[in-house]
């Protein structure tokens, strides 16, 4: 993988825009096409990785367990591991997590609406 060079001008934009856009924010955190669905899947209650992978057939490993690595990272869900054999991983909504449902909810409410065509052009602008 190629290293990231922090002093990029690309880099120095990225860093303005995540402290002076709070959109920016969000979405560098749940960004992409797959963390919105992980944590929808995860809103359902604790799930364990056989259990996401079903959910999201279309997903492949070695996404799901980046993603997953990513928004434990970012502190958005809790993995927890029981040593026993075989192990026993469990992945559970953070509290961060949970207080980011009312937004993904608030996406697909919107999303619904504008699939249905209840958004029209506008002269109010």
């Amino acid at each position: 993988m190629t290293a990231i060079k922090e002093t990029s001008t690309i880099q120095e934009n990225k860093r303005y825009a995540l402290e002076k856009c709070p959109v920016s924010y969000v979405m560098e955190r749940i960004g992409g096409y797959w963390k919105p669905i992980i944590l929808y899947h995860l809103s359902k209650g604790d799930k364990r990785y056989s259990e996401l992978k079903r959910a999201i057939p279309a997903i492949t490993e070695k996404v799901l367990i980046q993603h997953l690595k990513q928004l434990e990272n970012d502190n958005l869900l809790i993995r927890e591991a029981k040593p026993v054999v075989p192990p026993f991983v469990t992945y559970r909504l953070s509290n961060a997590g949970v207080g980011l449902l009312p937004v993904i909810e608030a996406m697909a409410q919107w999303a619904f609406q504008d699939m249905e065509g209840g958004f029209t052009p506008s002269s109010d602008r």
